[in-house]
């Protein structure tokens, strides 16, 4: 679930602080109001938060991560490793 922040419009406010985040389902509807004071908000734009690849996967890690690792013999055979 992404995170999206919102903010208060038309100044801060004494119950939520005027901004906060919530991670919400995409196919929820867009939220109107505050949960917490009910005044209108309005969506910002934020940071995207992506992880970074240091060294790529090898077969051992993803054995320890308990995945199944095939290889392909031939067309559609595949082999456990």
């Amino acid at each position: 679930m992404p995170i999206y922040e919102y903010e208060v419009e038309g100044g801060d406010c004494h119950i939520c602080g005027g901004r906060f985040e919530l991670r919400r389902p995409l196919d929820r509807a867009e939220l109107k109001d505050c949960p917490l004071c009910r005044r209108p908000v309005r969506k910002l734009i934020g940071q995207v938060n992506t992880p970074k690849v240091l060294k790529p996967t090898s077969i051992s890690d993803a054995k320890a991560a308990g995945f199944t690792v095939l290889e392909r013999r031939d067309e559609g055979t595949y082999e456990r490793l």
